[in-house]
């Protein structure tokens, strides 16, 4: 149940890394309370993964999350660069998170 609570966790992650340029310095009511809800859940979830993942595992796959999925935000929604080096430094922390995963396997500390 904990890579559950920290792969969501990072898709909350990401969710109010995003919306903070949305908020303009929290200055817009609805962006801001997206992203601050969105906050709250990440660090809640993130919070429930630590009980039984390492920290450096599990913190390093939360952010891993949250900073492919804004940059593929990014690209998608915000015309940001799509350039081949771009995309290929995004797979190595994709390979980063994913080889995290498999070594760091059931361990608990």
């Amino acid at each position: 149940m904990a890579w559950f609570y920290l792969i969501i966790a990072g898709v909350f992650e990401m969710g109010w890394a995003v919306g903070l340029k949305y908020t303009q310095s929290f200055t817009k009511l609805v962006p801001s309370i997206f992203t601050i809800i969105s906050m709250i859940i990440s660090l809640y979830l993130l919070s429930l993964a630590l009980r039984t993942l390492p920290i450096g595992t599990a913190y390093t796959i939360w952010t891993g999350i949250g900073a492919v999925g804004t940059v593929i935000f990014g690209m998608i929604y915000l015309g940001e660069s799509r350039d081949f080096m771009r995309i290929l430094f995004i797979l190595l922390i994709v390979a980063g998170i994913v080889g995290l995963k498999f070594v760091s396997g059931g361990e608990s500390h």
